[in-house]
């Protein structure tokens, strides 16, 4: 034993509020023992200077502006530093803007240095299968000095933190199937609109993409396909080819739709370890990128009861600071109706669907002519129990944002929540079928679609969107600063007609009967009750 590990035996050592974790679903003994000296990587969340105060998002901020009013005090990151250097464990990386601190360790050192015990176990994956990964139970310590400094200690536990939102439907279980161009038109996509100048981020938790695939894909649509970009995230890899049905699956569909609908944005895939920590360092790599992409599209996730109040923190708080830079996030609301999967016969939200930061998208079965973009009819999705529907509901950890307050959201067993989703539209294509396809779709479309006036329509900003609804409320007018626009160039706001949707089920399309139908009513459906 070192010096460094001798002064951690003798550790003064705060509890971390919400750390908080119980143990992973069938979770069994491992077969080999977790040595102490093996290596692990860990990510540490600092408080904020500031509160980001959502009322005050009225424009987007650099990122050396958010730095500056809401990111890590550097006193903070220096003490960080200082006390984890001197016990020994080795800091890879600091960020003041996205108040993270990066580090690693022995298995035996961390556990003393944050007051856990790791162990190696197996316990069931999302399709329940057997997987080995390190695993703790109850809260976390930190060093008495960091005492309200760090709020968040994320990775020690790598058991896997969400799933793709990703179901395959059987050939020929589909009636219909659109392509991305057609629900363009459907959904009156800007035309001309080609995302030329612009990016959009994708975060991935597993898979990968072959470009054969991609080029295979948009020729036959007749298209030329977007710059794809890979990056690396905590270890994080494109691997394409482990998992077709699955994971791959997920990130082709991801890249395909948003490369169909903006062939001349570049698109960045963010692969990243499916753990607390590499889910939350994507989300933070992409939103800080420079330049900042005007999207971020997220297709996975977890039932909002399966994270920890820390994680569940820190990853709203990585939402909201990626609204404040003006990045817009779309995440999938789920596959699984309102359990969500789980197995206690209760209703369940998805995560970070829920986050009031967040664009849950969920899915409806479309009746529509593609060439005319005529809607017939637009209805829940739910193909039965075990088959798939929207996912949504109402939180239990986040209460009702302002831009939901008049919109009717249920209350659940008594008390107001944040309600999923916030928009739906038609999952399905060729034969896959799932909420998550939306949340690609529409990260492309978002930022001409939510951003006639330049602001982040997730927050309380003055144009936030209804809940099921797709335009802002109230529209913007003329007045707005100039908009960012897939175009790739500053242009005036469109007219809000321009943002009409297609009808929701129970109501008339647009130019049909009943023109005196506001488009953008506040509304709001609560998603199909499905039991295990």
């Amino acid at each position: 034993m070192d010096g460094h590990e001798h002064d951690s035996e003798h550790l003064d050592l705060r509890a971390l509020p919400g750390s908080e974790r119980f143990p992973a679903p069938g979770v069994q003994p491992g077969g080999v023992a977790l040595r102490g000296d093996v290596r692990v990587e860990a990510t540490l969340i600092l408080r904020r200077r500031a509160q980001l105060d959502d009322a005050t998002l009225t424009e987007p901020v650099s990122r050396a502006e958010l730095g500056v009013a809401h990111g890590a005090e550097p006193a903070d990151v220096d003490l960080v530093v200082d006390t984890l250097t001197g016990l020994g464990v080795q800091v890879l990386s600091t960020d003041v803007a996205s108040r993270r601190v990066r580090v690693a360790g022995s298995v035996g050192l961390l556990s003393r240095v944050f007051g856990t015990s790791l162990q190696a176990v197996s316990s069931r994956d999302a399709a329940g299968g057997q997987l080995t990964h390190r695993h703790r139970t109850g809260a976390l310590s930190v060093p008495a000095v960091l005492d309200g400094v760090v709020t968040a200690v994320l990775g020690l536990d790598d058991r896997p933190q969400a799933r793709a939102q990703f179901r395959t439907a059987a050939a020929g279980s589909s009636a219909t199937s659109f392509t991305p161009p057609q629900l363009g038109t459907i959904y009156r996509f800007p035309p001309g609109t080609d995302g030329a100048g612009q990016s959009v981020a994708i975060v991935e938790l597993g898979g990968g993409f072959a470009q054969t695939e991609l080029d295979t894909y948009f020729a036959g649509l007749s298209i030329t396909g977007p710059v794809v970009r890979a990056v690396g995230v905590d270890g994080g890899v494109n691997k394409p080819g482990a998992d077709p049905q699955g994971a791959d699956g997920e990130v082709l569909l991801d890249i395909e739709v948003i490369g169909a609908l903006a062939p001349k944005a570049d698109i960045v895939v963010y692969f990243a370890p499916n753990t607390d920590a590499g889910f939350l360092d994507a989300i933070s790599d992409a939103a800080h990128a420079s330049p900042a992409p005007v999207a971020l599209s997220i297709s996975w996730g977890q039932s909002e009861d399966a994270w920890t109040v820390q994680a569940r923190t820190a990853f709203d708080q990585a939402l909201a600071d990626a609204a404040a830079l003006g990045v817009t996030v779309t995440v999938a609301a789920g596959d699984d109706g309102s359990t969500d999967r789980a197995t206690d016969g209760k209703s369940h939200v998805d995560f970070p669907a829920s986050s009031p930061h967040a664009l849950a998208c969920g899915g409806t079965r479309l009746l529509a002519d593609p060439a005319t973009g005529t809607v017939t009819a637009e209805t829940v999705w739910d193909t039965g129990v075990g088959k798939g529907a929207t996912g949504g509901g109402v939180s239990d950890a986040f209460g009702v944002p302002t831009w939901q307050a008049t919109v009717g959201v249920p209350t659940r067993a008594g008390a107001p929540g944040r309600g999923c989703p916030t928009w739906r539209g038609w999952p399905t294509r060729r034969p896959a079928t799932r909420c998550g396809w939306m949340a690609a779709t529409w990260s492309s479309v978002a930022p001409v679609r939510w951003h006639p006036c330049g602001r982040p329509c997730s927050l309380g900003s003055p144009n936030p969107p209804d809940a099921g609804s797709v335009c802002c409320n109230p529209p913007c007018t003329p007045a707005c600063p100039p908009a960012r626009s897939l175009r790739g160039s500053a242009t005036s706001p469109p007219a809000p007609t321009g943002l009409t949707p297609p009808a929701r089920a129970g109501t008339p399309a647009p130019g049909s009967a009943s023109p005196t139908a506001p488009p953008c009513s506040p509304h709001y459906e609560q998603p199909r009750r499905h039991r295990p």
